[in-house]
């Protein structure tokens, strides 16, 4: 009697061990689905929204990065760049055509996928000593049709300032500030320099 009470309480703890087992192995896969499932859709096809894409910049550089986004806006110069808009306004990233040549004009106000390489480029001091010279010169890439230069991609770097001596003035209090809270002397700007890209149906 002793030895069938032993041999079902054996059975019973044996059940119990494999149920367990059981349920720790369902819920490691109930964990992984549901870590799958907060990840973007377009972050597990390789594609990365505007705001992922600048909020990860840094580390992005030099890459291949496949990027989607609003157009809002095509360069007027031979549509050699376009601007992707993210949640809003103030995440914009500028896509260069590189050896495209140009973008299509339909671009704009269409959601644009862009495979390209993601460029820095660092605004410093001798960044605007060269502006400063360029513009007493006249020598000078101007983007816009006024001084105060393209409203898209004074918005894509937060400048303000109506004329160009205000905005280096902007910049160099910007950096002036990035100098005091993380010792950097300048301000970085990316960019994607594509190698394609699509209009989104």
């Amino acid at each position: 009697m002793k030895k069938m009470i032993f041999h079902r309480m054996t059975l019973l703890a044996g059940c119990c061990a494999i149920v367990a087992l059981l349920g720790a192995c369902g819920g490691g896969n109930a964990s992984k689905k549901a870590q799958e499932r907060s990840v973007p859709a377009a972050a597990q096809s390789g594609v990365l929204e505007i705001d992922d894409l600048l909020a990860g910049a840094d580390s992005l550089v030099g890459k291949t990065v496949t990027v989607e986004g609003v157009c809002t806006h095509t360069c007027k110069h031979g549509a050699r760049k376009i601007f992707l808009m993210g949640s809003d306004d103030t995440r914009t990233i500028r896509v260069e055509s590189g050896d495209l040549g140009g973008f299509d004009p339909q671009c704009v106000n269409s959601v644009v996928r862009v495979t390209g390489r993601l460029d820095e480029q660092r605004v410093d001091e001798a960044y605007l000593a060269r502006w400063e010279a360029q513009t007493q010169t006249g020598t000078g890439e101007t983007h816009g049709t006024t001084e105060a230069g393209c409203s898209t991609e004074k918005a894509a770097r937060g400048e303000t300032g109506s004329t160009v001596g205000e905005r280096i003035a902007d910049f160099r209090a910007r950096i002036a500030a990035r100098q005091a809270a993380e010792g950097k002397a300048y301000l970085s700007f990316y960019y994607v320099t594509a190698s394609s890209y699509e209009i989104q149906q």
